[in-house]
């Protein structure tokens, strides 16, 4: 009986309706970022498995190699130990040109003080990077794009990258024309979209796949600050600088050094203006920077870019598939992880399973659910740590825990190490949170916090 049944699947997927890739499919991938990178280094990897040729073009109007609005993505640049780890096990090694700083440590910094977390590992496996050149002026030719050496890799691996920008997507019973502002119209077998939250590009896919809901998003905020390498050594060091601290719109903000630059990154709700300048009088960031070091003064270029706080619906079609930001990301953090776990995921189906709907329902989805429920998780943490945060008791708690389990071994350092895992993304929510119920953890955060009680009287 159930070899019939065997029988019967083989003959199923064997249909002559099902859409699949063949020897000279061609795909386009609509954006030239992590997500469209990933995405065709994976495929050329897979199709090289099964003996199969395909033709990847890669679409992207930005130039990766040039400072500047031209070659920017909005991105804070951090590429945490767990994503570097799992590249290199890919092949994808990053080279020292791409790295403009590795980070040792972190400093949080409270209103009751500041404290560094060591990383847990005893080892230098967090890198800031540019995705782009870096700011406007800035002339350092020692070093390069992260996207920009990920595209790279990709034109290694056979991709050819067009710097264009797509006017249209049209939709054949035969493919998806892709018409764009200088190259001719093409028709292609798979049409890949990785251009982030861009809405005018969104809705491109979205006429030719009326169901996709786009992503939910909100504002945060990006500057870059100048500073002379000697300052930033004396004053940062290898440490990334994150402030947990009681302003209203802000989640967490933070300070990345990056060669002569330091990136100041504020996430949280619908981020303005006002909201950056409360983050900037704030008593612990200023003692960050030289004294009477005016941070306005230093702001080289800013930005309000959105990001990805509820998935998408419906991120794919026959013969279209949305990846990265523009379907499924990671709340507040690691969107370049979220961009290599979709990617790989979306290139897996379309090599080994086929270009249909169903397909990437059955296959790509269920990866897509995974990060929108661990978001779901991510939100319950952060709603415990603004209410930790809205409490000078419970932040007291929070710092002495810190500042004792520093001085013991790096294995009974559990709120730090979940802190870190925070702040880097290099674990799911759904870990931190089963780590964060350990019963010596809640012991050691309570006894701390009474601690700080005593004190007072």
């Amino acid at each position: 009986m159930s070899n019939s049944n065997d029988v019967f699947e083989k003959l199923v997927n064997i249909s002559p309706n099902k859409l699949e890739l063949s020897n000279d499919s061609d795909i386009a991938v609509i954006g030239g970022g992590p997500s469209g990178s990933f995405f065709t280094y994976f495929a050329l990897d897979f199709a090289n498995r099964m003996d199969m040729h395909i033709n990847i073009d890669i679409i992207e109007p930005k130039l990766f190699y040039k400072p500047g609005p031209s070659g920017c993505n909005h991105c804070g640049g951090i590429v945490s130990e767990s994503l570097v780890q799992h590249l290199s096990a890919e092949g994808i090694v990053l080279p020292t040109s791409v790295i403009r700083r590795g980070i040792e440590s972190y400093t949080m910094h409270l209103e009751h003080g500041s404290t560094v977390i060591e990383t847990p590992l005893r080892e230098q496996r967090i890198a800031s990077v540019y995705r782009g050149f870096g700011p406007k002026g800035a002339n350092d030719d020692n070093y390069e794009s992260f996207d920009g050496h990920l595209l790279y890799l990709c034109k290694e691996k056979g991709a050819y990258v067009i710097n264009d920008r797509v006017k249209e997507l049209e939709r054949h019973e035969d493919g998806i024309v892709v018409k764009c502002a200088k190259v001719e119209d093409k028709k292609y077998d798979l049409v890949v979209g990785s251009v982030g939250l861009n809405l005018n590009a969104l809705k491109l896919f979205k006429e030719i796949n009326p169901s996709y809901i786009i992503p939910k998003t909100t504002k945060t905020h990006i500057c870059e600050l100048y500073m002379e390498t000697e300052v930033i050594d004396e004053y940062f060091g290898n440490s990334m600088h994150v402030f947990l601290l009681n302003l209203p719109h802000i989640k967490f903000g933070a300070l990345i050094p990056k060669g002569n630059y330091v990136t100041m990154v504020l996430l949280g709700d619908e981020i303005n203006s006002k909201v950056v300048d409360s983050f900037l009088n704030a008593a612990p960031v200023n003692k960050c920077f030289p004294e009477d070091t005016s941070i306005k003064d230093l702001m080289h270029c800013q930005c309000f870019p959105s990001i990805n706080i509820q998935g998408a619906k419906s991120a794919y079609g026959d013969r279209m598939i949305l990846i990265g930001d523009s379907a499924s990301s990671k709340l507040y953090k690691n969107g370049i992880g979220a961009s290599y776990i979709t990617s790989k995921a979306a290139a897996k189906t379309a090599i080994f399973h086929g270009i249909a709907e169903a397909d990437f329902g059955k296959y790509y989805q269920k990866i897509c659910n995974q990060l929108d429920f661990d978001n779901i998780i991510g939100k319950f943490i952060f709603n415990i740590t603004t209410y930790v945060q809205k409490s000078s008791l419970l932040k007291k708690g929070l710092y002495n825990t810190v500042v004792c389990e520093q001085k013991k071994a790096r294995y009974q350092r559990r709120l730090s190490a979940i802190l870190w895992d925070t702040f880097t993304g290099s674990a799911p929510y759904r870990d931190i949170l089963l780590r964060g119920m350990n019963p010596k953890l809640s012991s050691s955060f309570i006894w701390n916090t009474l601690k700080g009680i005593l004190n007072k009287t």
